[in-house]
């Protein structure tokens, strides 16, 4: 047990406490603040790191490989889903781009893992994840479009969904709010940054354990075999592209695990509320599933840990 990080516990209480019905619950106006405050601490943290004297070194080669993960992932996740599953189109074009896309709360959990390591991620590796936000929604509309689905009616909102939704706002803007700040950001802001981020991340997971037990088992038809198989897979093909890019990049064994996590992930915010008005005849019971029943929970209990060992043997931590 002493090899679990602390927040993974927490998931696993919500899930349990969730799958034995228990009235345990995180208001929503709580859980909204949570989320916001893991976005604000992660962008805070590597825009006051970024700051310092070579805190930007190598910023240009893992932000490019991160855009390229994010439009090319929802490829071979969507050749996957159409050749093992029976899903139409339009829903496997939407569950291809959460492939494709980032989760900010898998990441948190990604980073304290990696610290708990004794490694340190690059300190640009926030702005990345901003940036891989955006491009798996647009490969998505591209496959669903190829393969004859509608056009969005509101495309003007569909753009401002995808280029202005909060968590990019948030990430981008208190990462330049740290590189801005500097030293003074640190002094002002690293007690709130740093000293309460495990505590809420904890908190945080425990509302997510809570929500994936919950959905899992409010749309148990949603998912058959094949589509559980795929959640389990697609995060380790992810990872691998992730681990390989890294490489490449010539990040750090912190630096790697992260890109791992970050292409092992998939998107369960930022994603649906995109893909509902641009694919609504997509089924959000099988993509929202999907990724925060079935990947979110293997990822912060199973794939972390494996991504973190394989970058830390790669890497030659």
């Amino acid at each position: 047990m002493e090899m679990i990080p602390i927040p993974v516990l927490f998931f696993a209480l919500g899930f349990a406490a969730a799958l034995a019905r228990s009235d345990l619950a995180v208001p929503d106006a709580l859980s909204k603040a949570l989320s916001l405050y893991l976005m604000l601490a992660i962008g805070v943290k590597g825009g006051i790191a970024i700051a310092a004297p070579g805190g930007a070194e190598g910023l240009l080669p893992a932000l490019l490989a991160g855009l390229l993960l994010s439009f090319l992932l929802p490829v071979p996740a969507y050749a996957a889903l159409r050749g093992t599953t029976g899903l139409d189109r339009p829903t496997a074009a939407a569950v291809a781009g959460h492939y494709g896309s980032v989760s900010v709360v898998t990441f948190a959990a990604g980073m304290a893992a990696v610290e708990a390591s004794g490694l340190r991620g690059e300190p640009f590796l926030p702005a990345v994840l901003a940036a891989m936000e955006t491009p798996a929604i647009l490969t998505a509309l591209l496959l669903a479009r190829r393969g004859g689905a509608r056009a969005p009616k509101d495309r003007t909102r569909l753009l401002r969904e995808v280029l202005l939704n909060g968590s990019v706002v948030l990430l981008l803007g208190s990462f330049l709010i740290g590189w801005i700040g500097g030293t003074r950001a640190a002094a002002a802001l690293s007690p709130f940054v740093e000293g309460l981020f495990q505590g809420v991340l904890c908190l945080f997971l425990l509302d997510m354990g809570l929500l994936a037990a919950r959905q899992l088992r409010a749309a148990p038809k949603a998912l058959d075999a094949r589509l559980v198989v795929f959640g389990l897979l697609m995060p380790l093909f992810g990872a691998g592209c992730g681990l390989a890019a890294g490489l490449l990049s010539g990040l750090s064994p912190g630096g790697v695990a992260l890109m791992a996590v970050l292409a092992g992930s998939a998107s369960y915010i930022a994603v649906p509320a995109a893909m509902r008005l641009a694919l609504p005849e997509a089924d959000p019971g099988v993509y929202v599933t999907l990724s925060l029943a079935v990947t979110f929970p293997f990822n912060v209990v199973l794939g972390i840990p494996l991504y973190l060992t394989l970058a830390q043997r790669l890497a030659g931590a």
